[in-house]
């Protein structure tokens, strides 16, 4: 923790002639644009679905971060030193000060307050944003299919790509094998005889299953909005790294959808 406490407070002192008090501040807003930096491969590989733990890991490498961003602004002494962060504003309110701490010092439209009602309202408009694009996504989904998928029948008399009369010889081979692949679903028959089997089709969900997978992406991206509940309870310098790397979040994904469209769109034209 005496590293990260150090490099925050030499980041905050590279900018204390510009942003004053506020120096540190906008450190842990940098140190935070940085980790998201260091992290981007693995969430353009968590986009594109490359493997299913990498959705999970930008956001479990953060925990750390984020745990140790806890424990400086709320410990008195790092290293058994008086913790010189504690010192530091964020205009009015020490960064190690919570939403309680400023009710109890002017209220909710004091100095403090206001400070807290800031950023509030900044992750409430990052949560909504999120949950408005999350919406959009859900709605845009391709529907499945309901009930039953009526399975596609070889086409008899086809064999190594190129049409089989049913005539002769190949031709009985060819219905033969094409209707053994249908049967057993694929490859193998459509080998033998050149038949296109489909066995592999997923199957379709029923009505349920797709009313409560609409009602799931309903509420899903109202959760961002559980933000608001921790930037209540943990100190402000915490408060303002889930600012930061939520905003990045939302705008990297929405960033990166737009060049996955952008891709897209020449192809289907």
């Amino acid at each position: 923790m005496s590293v990260f406490t150090h490099l925050v407070a030499e980041l905050g002192r590279l900018m204390e002639p510009v942003l004053a008090e506020s120096a540190t501040a906008a450190a842990i807003v940098l140190f935070t644009v940085l980790v998201r930096l260091a992290l981007h491969p693995l969430s353009r590989a968590a986009f594109r679905g490359a493997t299913p733990v990498a959705g999970c890991l930008p956001t479990l490498l953060q925990l750390p971060v984020f745990f140790v961003m806890y424990r400086a602004f709320s410990s008195p002494e790092v290293a058994g030193a008086a913790n010189e962060l504690l010192g530091h504003r964020l205009f009015a309110a020490p960064l190690g000060s919570r939403w309680a701490d400023a009710l109890g010092e002017g209220g909710p439209f004091g100095p403090q307050g206001l400070v807290f009602l800031g950023l509030f309202a900044a992750v409430g408009v990052v949560a909504a944003w999120s949950a408005v694009r999350g919406r959009r996504a859900a709605a845009a989904a391709p529907a499945v299919p309901v009930g039953p998928v009526t399975p596609v029948l070889p086409v008899a008399g086809s064999r190594g790509g190129k049409a089989v009369s049913g005539q002769g010889e190949r031709g009985p081979r060819g219905a033969k094998g094409g209707a053994k692949g249908w049967a057993k679903g694929g490859s193998r028959g459509a080998k033998e005889g050149g038949g296109v089997g489909r066995a592999g089709v997923p199957a379709a969900l029923s009505a349920e299953q797709q009313a409560a997978m609409r009602k799931l992406g309903g509420v899903l991206p109202l959760l961002s909005f559980g933000t608001l509940i921790t930037a209540a309870v943990v100190p402000l310098a915490a408060g303002l790294y889930l600012l930061t790397t939520t905003a990045w979040s939302v705008a990297e994904r929405a960033w990166l959808q737009r060049r996955k469209d952008r891709a897209v769109q020449p192809a289907g034209q």
